[in-house]
């Protein structure tokens, strides 16, 4: 079971009914187009297409799966007194005093752009269960320190 938000569960539907609705006949119609062309032993628009349409029917079958297994997270459940999965973290680096802001979120709708990171990356592991005053100290994998200072933990 992955937890999604629903926001990344309506994106993951979305997906899928465009991958079902539109590419699928897109490809369909490529390789009957291909196959109208002759001899398909030495076609490669033929293969290029069979090869995409293994593509899409494995995405396809992902998703499904995806959301079959999925599970939307109850926001109005989430406990602000200590960081969790959906928390926006505000943070100091107590080495740059730089801040920092980051939501914890599943992996699938990680954005490190707009600071949304994976509840299973190394800083937001470090930062699970702290609360506002506390102090994570987190090794990433290639082996340096850091040390960040909870400064707020809210909900968006």
């Amino acid at each position: 079971m992955s937890y999604v938000t629903k926001e990344g569960l309506e994106k993951m539907k979305a997906e899928l009914e465009q991958l079902e609705m539109i590419e699928r006949p897109k490809i369909t119609q490529q390789i009957a187009e291909a196959r109208d062309k002759g001899d398909l032993s030495e076609n490669a628009e033929y293969d290029a297409a069979k090869e995409a349409q293994g593509m899409l029917e494995m995405r396809i079958s992902k998703l499904k799966d995806s959301i079959a297994t999925s599970k939307v997270i109850d926001e109005s459940q989430l406990d602000t007194s200590k960081v969790s999965i959906l928390c926006t973290v505000k943070l100091k680096n107590k080495a740059t005093q730089q801040i920092q802001i980051f939501t914890l979120v599943p992996d699938n709708e990680s954005d490190l752009k707009t600071g949304r990171i994976s509840i299973n990356t190394p800083i937001a592991k470090g930062l699970l269960g702290k609360a506002v005053g506390e102090l994570a100290d987190i090794t990433l994998p290639n082996g340096n320190k850091l040390s960040f200072e909870v400064l707020d933990i809210s909900l968006n």
